[in-house]
């Protein structure tokens, strides 16, 4: 078997509403001229949430690439689209069980019922799996309000990942995963899915990248570094010598005749290269980092890597079921706290239903208890069915974590510290 691809993955910024995602329509037409110049095997793409801007997409590259698939889900769509030279067979689409909140419309997260989309794709008589997903932003460094629903998400996308590998020669990961390679969630992903990040330097930006045209002035100014959070994970079966023979930023200059660049994010570009193995090296033990240059792993190396990814995911498992902890823990204050608020706004309504309203301020006490009314069903809403529907996610995203937990202390050598 001998097989060569070239995967790339881009954050469109394709967000349908006005004065958010500038440029939107020119870009996306500059997208697709770029996708149709046949550089691309197989391309995953994130934030297409127009229909129009699908179809543009599809349209323009069906000439090279004229298998295609959109994940629908939620209220706006996932945003996920998968464009193939090669046919896609099937496809599955997993949501995730906590992904953000409705009545926070500022972070539509919620609305496009985020999860991980797999499209199993035939490369020449072999099936290679191609999975596309979208992690819940972070929004804010200092007070992460989505940080177990993102390390819940990346850890459900593992599982989903090792859970339906069947066949496949190649399994990809390409997508923005809203972390950075130092994030519990980037580790939980990595190390829970045995797959390997597809990169191998520290100086990969793709978002708030110092040369994009999207970059805040605030941000070049004071010489942030930006960050590295759209990714390409990849495993092979361990009688398949995977290969990495490049991996860079294609897209990194502004659009052709154009001030601007194609996104707000940085697309990434992994040349992949999959040969049967020579022997066994384990799974995915067999990666080249730059052209031509390959290093195999001795037996006693192979037990010593080993050792070390089992304690990697021993300890982010541990700090992923203490972070579950603490927002069941947070879960069973906001209840307290959105019960209290409404036995407030009951208390006040019944004030206003006992007492007549004063002349002349009649039409101002109807929509004060209008507002009343809507806050109170709001409270009683978010203490009964949306916050057991979180603890239920989160509870759920603990409990598999502890599954995992326990089955590496009993099947898997665990190193002593």
């Amino acid at each position: 078997m001998l097989l060569n691809l070239s995967i790339l993955t881009l954050n469109v910024w394709g967000i349908p509403f006005p004065f958010i995602s500038k440029d939107r329509e020119a870009r996306i037409a500059a997208i697709g001229l770029e996708l149709s110049s046949g550089k691309y095997d197989i391309v995953s793409l994130q934030e297409v949430w127009s229909r129009k801007d699908c179809e543009t997409l599809k349209n323009a590259t069906e000439s090279v690439l004229p298998y295609a698939h959109y994940f629908y889900s939620g209220v706006i769509g996932s945003g996920l689209l998968v464009l193939s030279k090669y046919p896609i067979l099937s496809s599955f689409f997993h949501p995730w069980s906590v992904n953000g909140y409705f009545h926070r419309i500022q972070h539509a997260d919620w609305f496009g019922g985020k999860g991980v989309g797999l499209c199993r794709i035939l490369v020449d008589k072999h099936v290679v799996h191609l999975y596309n997903t979208h992690l819940h932003a972070e929004y804010n460094n200092n007070n992460d309000d989505y940080k177990t629903h993102r390390v819940i998400q990346a850890f459900d996308t593992a599982q989903f990942i090792r859970a339906t590998r069947g066949d496949s020669v190649l399994q990809v990961l390409a997508g923005d995963l809203n972390a950075q390679p130092h994030d519990l969630t980037y580790k939980v992903l990595l190390y829970t899915s045995k797959m390997k990040d597809c990169c191998n330097s520290k100086n990969i930006v793709t978002n708030e990248y110092q040369k994009n045209s999207y970059t805040a002035s605030n941000t070049i100014n004071n010489m942030s570094p930006g960050v590295h959070i759209d990714h390409i994970f990849a495993r092979s079966p361990e009688n398949i010598a995977l290969s990495i023979i490049d991996y860079g930023l294609p897209l990194t200059e502004p659009v052709p005749g154009q001030n601007f660049s194609y996104s707000d994010h940085e697309a990434v570009l992994a040349k992949l290269h999959l040969r049967d193995a020579d022997h066994n090296i384990g799974e995915g033990a067999c990666i080249v980092t730059s052209i031509n240059k390959e290093h195999h792993i001795s037996e006693e190396a192979a037990l010593k890597a080993d050792g070390c990814l089992i304690s990697r995911r021993v300890a982010v498992l541990h700090e992923s079921i203490s972070l579950c902890e603490t927002s069941l823990d947070q879960l069973n204050i906001d209840r307290i706290f959105y019960y209290s608020v409404a036995l407030i706004l009951a208390f006040i309504l019944v004030v206003f239903l006992e007492y007549p309203s004063p002349l002349g301020f009649r039409t101002l006490c109807i929509i004060l208890k209008l507002f009343i009314s809507g806050g109170l069903l709001f409270c009683i809403f978010m203490a009964s069915v949306w916050n057991y529907m979180e603890w239920n996610g989160v509870l759920s995203g603990k409990v598999a974590m502890e599954l995992m937990l326990r089955s590496i202390e009993v099947f898997e050598s665990v190193p002593k510290n």
